[in-house]
């Protein structure tokens, strides 16, 4: 696999390799050892998730509070997403930037979200399949998020007009709220 520096810490864009030939192809998209020696990072997946979604739905900007926090590693099996992370670690050099990147079937690229980000994708294709990997288990009780439109952050999404749920579209802005990473 090959492994991007994004230019934010611990922020890191995974290729993995892809096998194919004239009946298809084999990709595979986690292997304990083949991470760790790739990334140095050494987490422990605790669930695994997916969503299906519709052209212009978008979700996000999400994080759970420590002790809950999770690293997520995200992807897509159908479709396309255009995917970002903001760090929100107070401290950070790059405390409020973000950082996107399309995520596709197609590519079968792979964004390792540490602890400390707020994370969204808005959805590029019909009947996408997202799926990702947490760290933590979900915590209702832990979730925050921030708004998907904050000027102060500038998120570029490629789709006027999203779909939003009220939640998200309601989202504090990021300086309106503490960040304890």
């Amino acid at each position: 696999m090959e492994v991007v520096y994004t230019g934010i810490e611990g922020l890191l864009l995974i290729k993995p390799r892809v096998f194919g030939d004239e009946r298809g192809y084999f990709v595979e998209t986690y292997n304990r050892e083949t991470f760790f020696r790739s990334t140095g990072q050494n987490i422990e997946w605790k669930q695994d998730n997916e969503s299906g979604s519709s052209k212009g739905v978008l979700r996000g900007m999400h994080f759970q509070l420590p002790p809950r926090a999770q690293d997520k590693l995200v992807r897509v099996s159908r479709g396309s997403v255009f995917d970002v992370a903001v760090d929100i670690r107070s401290g950070s050099p790059t405390y409020g930037h973000w950082y996107g990147v399309t995520l596709s079937a197609e590519n079968k690229w792979q964004l390792l979200v540490p602890k400390g980000f707020a994370h969204g994708f808005q959805v590029l294709e019909d009947n996408t399949v997202f799926v990702y990997k947490c760290s933590d288990t979900y915590s209702p009780e832990s979730e925050r998020n921030i708004r998907w439109n904050d000027a102060d952050v500038g998120i570029a999404w490629p789709l006027d007009e999203p779909v939003l749920s009220e939640r998200d579209s309601m989202a504090p802005l990021l300086r309106e709220i503490q960040t304890p990473f």
